[in-house]
């Protein structure tokens, strides 16, 4: 065969080559590795989980009860027994309780009230679940897939919410996703191990707007298993037993039983390695479960199983009962700001549900979702675990072309147009909750009208509107990036501004303010009535006394000199009483308002000093 002549060095017949436009080479200079994929996520993830790490006043109550006790670890130096003053708190295992110790000794050991201290284990878990995320949805559908994936869970609120708050889940989704890569990972090589039983994959698509495109098909997997993934899955059932018990293990085991019965077969499983993978989880979990049982005489599995967990199975806990339906109707807030494109990715999920990266995604969602659903005590993050499988179904159908708005309302279309307008509405109304909502946030506390508030709910609905149109339009990145970017604004505003300085929202952090302005040693005892909540605890001390009136009179007596009282209006009037019958008078120093969100109330406090007696 002759060689093609050669002119100006490119073959005769050959399209000239024109030079690429500047946009196009700047792109293609980007650190489009898994290094600078993963160096971008992480500084998305600074930009959206920092601001109010350290400004915003621990919350009430559950982050307020994890940090006093981890508190009462550092103070008590017990890292076995978990402990809210003299009460044992038996209802969630030691994982956290450590990782807090651990942070706030290498960060804040000289000021164990440092709340932000606290909250570097939730935000770097959280980083660490975006991460994981990405790498997982790498494998299941392709890079592109996989960096997008992760950046529709880390834009979310629940993981905004979930960032700032000092307790166990979102280090626990960071294990969550981790056993669940390394499971799916296992699970696409089910066909090229000796132990697996072949099974011939889905008919391959045509390309077309609902089927699966060439980019996003998994990646290449090599033959052989190894012990890595499953090392990696094992110990991430056995951190995540440390962490919340049973759940990491509950949404592996659900996962892999809805693949048995939705395939009828089970071989693949041997690539887990399963005996010594057992062992690994028992070596990590086991130490401290035995030392608990020892300690508390079984009084902690009791507690923790018997009444915590199948306590919220039987009825709803703690005012937090709900019925079937409510993730699905919180999802709008939940996922939001991209609640509607997985709304609009789960009939393409369905329709694909025979590909196997599909079938996994929708067997690690279903029965979890179904799960949660069904179990009376319901909170909004309980079903952040299947979180990123949403978001990885999401991102591929985005890819594939399945979120354009349809293209004529005609017969053939009819259900997708009423879908689309269903996506809408909802989705606007819940982007009308979620913005204008914040900006409401000083005038419904404060009285006072905040017209930067108003400015920024206006830039995020138009950032989150111009999402929708991008979507309709078929250009899925974009719409991503409008969302990231309106979510960087409110969560910046929201958590870095509007709420730590309303004041009224924080009683507990006015209370420290009164107390340390008239303490007369470093340390004042001081007792409080009608209001009890954790964060008074944690920010005034261990040794903080809640009692009724009486009981707070008796305890001003014993403490003389330093003592004070931090006395609710509604129980006023019993503290005078029980002051009346020991003959003693006390002075007010300060008295102030703050709304107690907890139970939903406004609430007066003043804060006593015993009089001297004459």
């Amino acid at each position: 065969m002759n060689a093609s002549p050669i002119r100006a060095g490119r073959p005769v017949g050959a399209r000239p080559v024109r030079a690429r436009p500047v946009r196009a080479r700047i792109v293609a200079a980007l650190p489009w590795t898994r290094l600078g994929a993963a160096v971008g996520l992480i500084l998305a993830c600074l930009v959206l989980m920092l601001p109010g790490q350290f400004s915003l006043p621990p919350a009430d109550r559950d982050e307020a009860r994890f940090v006093q006790a981890t508190r009462q670890m550092l103070e008590s130096g017990d890292f076995i027994d978990i402990r809210f003053q003299g009460e044992a708190r038996h209802k969630k295992p030691v994982g956290i309780y450590w990782l807090q110790s651990l942070s706030v000794s290498l960060l804040a050991a000289e000021d164990l009230t440092a709340i932000g201290a606290y909250r570097v284990p939730s935000w770097i878990g959280l980083t660490l679940a975006v991460l994981l995320t990405g790498w997982t949805a790498s494998h299941l559908f392709g890079r592109q897939v996989g960096l997008l994936a992760a950046l529709l869970l880390a834009g979310c609120v629940v993981v905004a919410v979930e960032a700032r708050t000092a307790k166990t889940d979102a280090v626990l989704l960071a294990a969550v996703v981790a056993a669940q890569g390394a499971l799916a990972r296992l699970y696409l090589r089910r066909g090229e191990s000796g132990a697996a039983l072949a099974v011939p994959d889905a008919p391959s698509l045509s390309p077309s707007p609902t089927s699966l495109s060439p980019s996003l098909s998994p990646s290449p997997m090599p033959p052989s298993v190894g012990w890595g993934l499953p090392a990696l899955f094992w110990t991430a059932q056995g951190v995540g037993i440390l962490l919340k018990g049973p759940i990491v293990p509950m949404v592996s085991g659900l996962t892999v039983l809805a693949l048995i019965v939705s395939e009828r077969r089970a071989g693949w499983l041997a690539a887990l390695r399963p005996l010594p993978g057992l062992a690994l989880m028992t070596l990590i979990a086991a130490p401290w479960l035995i030392s608990i049982a020892i300690l508390t005489d079984g009084a902690f599995f009791s507690e923790a199983v018997g009444h915590d967990m199948l306590g919220k199975v039987a009825s709803g806990q703690e005012s937090h009962g709900s019925p079937p339906g409510f993730y699905l109707l919180t999802f709008w807030l939940t996922f939001a700001p991209f609640a509607g494109l997985a709304a609009l990715a789960a009939p393409w999920a369905w329709r694909q549900r025979h590909q196997p990266a599909v079938r996994f995604s929708l067997a690690w969602i279903i029965p979890t979702w179904i799960l949660f659903e069904l179990v009376p005590t319901k909170l909004p993050h309980y079903t952040l675990p299947v979180f990123p499988a949403i978001a990885a179904l999401t991102a591929a159908a985005a890819l594939g072309g399945a979120l354009s708005a349809p293209p004529r309302p005609d017969a053939a279309v009819r259900v997708a147009s009423w879908w689309w307008r269903l996506w809408r509405g909802t989705g606007l109304l819940a982007t009308v909750l979620l913005t204008f909502g914040v900006a409401l946030v000083p005038l419904l506390v404060d009285g006072v009208w905040d017209g930067l508030s108003f400015g920024v709910a206006g830039l995020v609905a138009v950032a989150w509107g111009a999402a929708l149109i991008q979507t309709e339009t078929g250009r899925p990145r974009a719409a991503i990036a409008l969302g990231l970017a309106g979510a960087m604004l409110l969560y910046g505003h929201t958590f870095g501004r509007v709420f730590p300085e309303r004041e009224a929202l924080w009683p507990s952090r006015l209370a420290a303010a009164a107390v340390a302005a008239h303490a007369r040693c470093p340390t004042p005892p001081v007792t409080s009535v009608g209001y009890n909540e954790p964060s008074l605890v944690f920010l005034l001390g261990t040794q903080t006394h809640l009692a009724g009136a009486a009981g707070a009179v008796r305890f001003l007596l014993a403490n003389e000199d330093c003592g004070l009282a931090l006395v609710e209006a509604r129980h006023a009037e019993a503290f005078q009483q029980a002051l009346d019958k020991v003959e003693r008078t006390a002075r007010v120093l300060t008295t102030f308002q703050g709304y107690n969100y907890a139970k939903g109330q406004w609430l007066t406090l003043s804060l006593y000093r015993l009089e001297s007696r004459p």
